[in-house]
C-alpha cells in the first residue's frame, strides 16, 4: 500500500506541472484548445497506437480493457514530459517558440486474477497563445484612428482518472476508466486606440470546469499459432454536458468606464468518441498496429457571441477523424545482450480538425514518429525503460498559419516486482 499512496502523492504533485501550457498555438483560442496527445511514452513512438496492445510491462490507459494483462508480479509507475519547437509561418512571416511540459504520470498493478487496476492525470486539451496586430477604424464623427488589439489565452483541460481492465473468459477482456475533468480557460482580446477620445475595449472569456469523464473498452485476443497473435480493440467515450456556465466580460474604457456580463448556462458538452484498433504481433519480436478514432463534436455545444448577447449552440465545431499506425521491433527482450533488448518504433499518422476558422475548415495534421525503448538496469531492477521518442507534427489549412512542430517526448517507467515471494532455505 506504501507503493501506491506514493505513487498517488507523484501524481498529485505534477497537477500544477501540467497546469502550464504546452503550446504556443493561435489555434488554441478556439473551442476547448489544442487537444492533447494520448498515450504515453513507449507507445508515442508509434505515433500514439494502443487501442488493440495488451502489454504486460506498461499502462496502456489508451484502452483500459488492457489492464488486464498487467503481469502479477508488478508495480508499474510511468511518468513523461515533452520539449517542442514550433514555426508558424503566414506568407512570408515566420516565428519560432519553444515550449516544455509535463505530460502524465500514471500508475496499475493487478489486483486479482484478470483483474487490473491503473490511476493517473493525463492532459486532455491546451491555451496559450499571445499575439497582437494593428489596423484603422473608422469613428462615428467620420474620423479614423488606428488600432492596436492584443489576443491572449491560457488554460486548459485535465483529467485524474482510476481505470480497471477484467477478464472474465480467454481471450476477452472489458474495461473502465472513470475520471473527473477539470480546468480553466480564459481568452482576452484588448483593443487600445491612438485617438484619445476613442474608448478602449476589453472582451473577457472565462471558463472554469469540473465535471466526470468516462472511458468503456473492449478487447479480443485471438492465438494463431505458438508465436503470431492478433488483438482487436475498442473504446467508447461517453459524451455529456459539462454543466459549465461560460462568462464573456465586455469592459470598455475612458472618462467613464462600463461593464457588461454574459453568462451561457450550462453552455459546453464534451464530445463523444469512438475508436478501434488492431495489432498483430510475431512473438515478443514485432509488432505492428493500427488505430482509427472518431470524435463527434458536430453534436456538441459551445457559447458564442451573438449581437448583444452569449449562447450557446451545436454546429461551431466539425467531427474529426484520426488514424495512426505504428510498428515496433525487438531483437530479444530476455537476450543476454544489452543492444538486442533495445525496442525500436516507428510510427504515423493523419487527422482532420474539429475547430473551424472564420467559417472554414481548420488545420489538417500529419504526423510521424520514431522512438526506442531503453532497458534500465542495475543491481535491484531490470524491468524499468526509458522511452524516447521524437516527432514531427504538420498543421496546415489553405489560406491559414502554418505550423511544423518537432517534438521529443521522454517518459520513464518503473516496472518493480511487487508480489513475489521470497523463499528461505
Amino acid at each position: 500500500m506504501k507503493k501506491i499512496f506514493a505513487a498517488m502523492s507523484i501524481a498529485l504533485l505534477a497537477t500544477p506541472a501540467l497546469a502550464q501550457s504546452g503550446t504556443n498555438s493561435p489555434y488554441s483560442q478556439y473551442g476547448i484548445g489544442v487537444l492533447s496527445d494520448q498515450g504515453n511514452s513507449f507507445n508515442r513512438g508509434m505515433n500514439g497506437v494502443g487501442l488493440g496492445l495488451r502489454p504486460h510491462n506498461q499502462i496502456n490507459y489508451l484502452n483500459p480493457a488492457s489492464y488486464s494483462a498487467v503481469d502479477s508480479l508488478s508495480f508499474i509507475f510511468d511518468a513523461g514530459f515533452s520539449l517542442q519547437m514550433t514555426n508558424f509561418k503566414e506568407g512570408k512571416v515566420s516565428k519560432n517558440a519553444k515550449n516544455a511540459s509535463f505530460e502524465y504520470a500514471v500508475a496499475g498493478f493487478r489486483a486479482a486474477p484478470n483483474l487490473g487496476v491503473a490511476f493517473g492525470i493525463l492532459p486532455i486539451s491546451n491555451v496559450g497563445y499571445q499575439f497582437s496586430n494593428t489596423s484603422i477604424a473608422s469613428l462615428d464623427d467620420g474620423t479614423s484612428t488606428a488600432v492596436s488589439s492584443k489576443y491572449s489565452g491560457t488554460g486548459g483541460l485535465h483529467e485524474a482518472f482510476v481505470g480497471l481492465g477484467w477478464s472474465p473468459v480467454k481471450g476477452f477482456s472489458f474495461g473502465l476508466n472513470g475520471g473527473y475533468l477539470w480546468g480553466e480557460m480564459e481568452h482576452i482580446i484588448e483593443n487600445s486606440y491612438t485617438d484619445s477620445s476613442a474608448k478602449s475595449l476589453k472582451k473577457k472569456r472565462n471558463c472554469s470546469i469540473g465535471s466526470y469523464k468516462l472511458d468503456f473498452g473492449v478487447q479480443y485476443q485471438q492465438n494463431l499459432n505458438d508465436k503470431d497473435v492478433i488483438t482487436v480493440g475498442a473504446t467508447y467515450g461517453l459524451g455529456h454536458s459539462l454543466n459549465a456556465d461560460p462568462t464573456l466580460s465586455i469592459i470598455s474604457s475612458g472618462s467613464v468606464s462600463d461593464t457588461t456580463e454574459f453568462v451561457a448556462h450550462d453552455g459546453i458538452d464534451f464530445p463523444s468518441q469512438i475508436a478501434a484498433g488492431v495489432s498483430y504481433a510475431h512473438g515478443t519480436k514485432w509488432t505492428v498496429g493500427l488505430d482509427y478514432t472518431l470524435q463527434q463534436w458536430a453534436e456538441a455545444k459551445f457559447p458564442e457571441e451573438q449581437g448583444n448577447s452569449y449562447v450557446s449552440k451545436k454546429g461551431l465545431f466539425m467531427d474529426s477523424h484520426k488514424i495512426n499506425a505504428g510498428f515496433e521491433y525487438c531483437q530479444n527482450p530476455e537476450g543476454r545482450s544489452f543492444m538486442s533488448r533495445i525496442r525500436y518504433r516507428l510510427g504515423a499518422g493523419y487527422s482532420t480538425p474539429y475547430i473551424k476558422v472564420g467559417g472554414k475548415d481548420g488545420p489538417s495534421q500529419l504526423s510521424v514518429s520514431a522512438g526506442v525503448g531503453v532497458p534500465i538496469v542495475n543491481a535491484f531492477n531490470n524491468r524499468s525503460m526509458l522511452n524516447v521518442s521524437a516527432q514531427w507534427v504538420r498543421n496546415d489549412a489553405s489560406g491559414l498559419i502554418k505550423e511544423n512542430s518537432f517534438r521529443i517526448n521522454i517518459g520513464f517507467t518503473f516496472n518493480e516486482r511487487w508480489f513475489a515471494k521470497w523463499k528461505f532455505e
